[in-house]
This record gives structure tokens, C-alpha cells and sequence, in this order.
């Protein structure tokens, strides 16, 4: 019997990530474990769900749409797939293409800030009371998308600025420093003049 590929699009926020001027770096979870999302039935994905996954070249794309170009992708070593404690997190490098600054643009104005997965699932419990389904074995990754419309809330994807960051952190040095070359010079003035201190 042929697995039926699915679809989930989740909400997880996005992060853009501006290393300097030239990068356009955007992270985020696709899947996040454990983490219950209800629309007509309630699913979960299991902390080991991606354990045995076929992940090689897996794209990231734009609400799953292949008329979309890719955004990045794993078979070039443009995005990273992760599993740690949380799920499953990415983190691509965009090149410099039109619709990927569009992308990139508007993930980092909020706009877009959710993340879906296209997977086959090869192990599942269900529990028909309450009408939940516990994903237990994905088979394959086919893609993770950043979506408009969420299957999960807890998804995420964003764009940090860390050169805005880093540009912060620096003239607070600065300033600290600059503090710090006054009160030396002040206590050299005193100093001179033969005060105590």
C-alpha cells in the first residue's frame, strides 16, 4: 500500500537571522514534540517520531507551493535540519534571489512567521476517545515550508538581526569604556593636584 504524503502547517515563529549586510539567515522549528494542535482531531508529534527519518535533500519552500522556487535546501548545504529536545529546528542561508528577499522581507516583518512539514508517517497510535492521533515513526521528510496558515501553533521561523546585536553590544563596550578612561582621568587630575582618594 502507497504512504499518503501529509501535509502539516504549523505555527512556529521565524526567525531572521542578519549575520552582516550580505547574509540572509532565517531559523526556526517546523515541528515541535509533544505539542497538541486540534483541528477536527487532535495530533502530536512524538519526541522519537523522526528517529530512522529519511531527511536527505529536503527543500524549504513557500506554503509547499512547487511553483515556488526553493528557498534553500539541504541537498546544498543551504539549510540545516536538527532534531534536539524542543523538534525539529532549521536554519537555512538564503541566497540573494528576488523571491527569496521577498521571503526573507516579510519573515522578518512578522508577516510570516510559521513553519508546515510534508512527511509520510510509518508508525502511529490513535486513540479514539479522544480523537487523538500520537505520530510515532515519521518515514520521510519530503519538505518544511514557511506557511500563511498553521496546522501547529507552536511553530515557528524568524529573522534575527544579530548585526544590530552585535552593533548593541559593542557600543555598550564602548560606552563602558569610554566611562572607564573618565574616571581614570579624573582620578589622575586628582591625583595631581594632591588629593587623597
Amino acid at each position: 500500500m502507497e504512504k499518503k504524503t501529509e501535509v502539516r502547517m504549523l505555527a512556529q515563529n521565524l526567525e531572521v537571522r542578519n549575520d552582516n549586510d550580505e547574509k540572509m539567515i532565517v531559523e526556526g522549528y517546523a515541528v515541535v514534540f509533544d505539542s497538541p494542535a486540534t483541528h477536527g482531531f487532535t495530533e502530536i508529534v512524538d519526541r522519537n517520531a523522526f528517529n530512522g527519518c529519511d531527511m536527505k535533500s529536503v527543500p524549504l519552500k513557500y506554503n509547499h507551493d512547487d511553483s515556488h522556487l526553493i528557498i534553500a535546501s539541504t541537498k546544498n548545504n543551504s539549510m540545516s535540519l536538527t532534531v534536539d529536545d524542543k523538534g525539529l529546528k532549521i536554519r537555512a542561508e538564503l541566497i540573494d534571489t528576488t523571491s527569496n528577499v521577498d521571503v526573507y522581507k516579510s519573515i522578518r516583518a512578522g508577516l510570516l512567521d510559521k513553519m508546515s512539514f510534508a512527511f509520510t508517517v510509518s508508525e502511529e497510535k490513535w486513540d479514539y476517545n479522544t480523537d487523538t492521533r500520537r505520530i510515532l515513526r515519521i518515514d520521510r521528510l519530503y519538505d518544511v515550508s514557511v506557511v500563511d496558515m498553521p496546522f501547529y501553533d507552536t511553530t515557528s521561523i524568524y529573522a534575527r538581526a544579530l548585526d544590530t546585536l552585535n552593533k548593541g553590544k559593542r557600543n555598550l563596550v564602548k560606552g563602558t569604556n569610554t566611562e572607564l578612561r573618565k574616571k581614570k582621568l579624573a582620578l589622575k587630575v586628582r591625583l595631581m593636584k594632591g588629593e587623597r582618594i
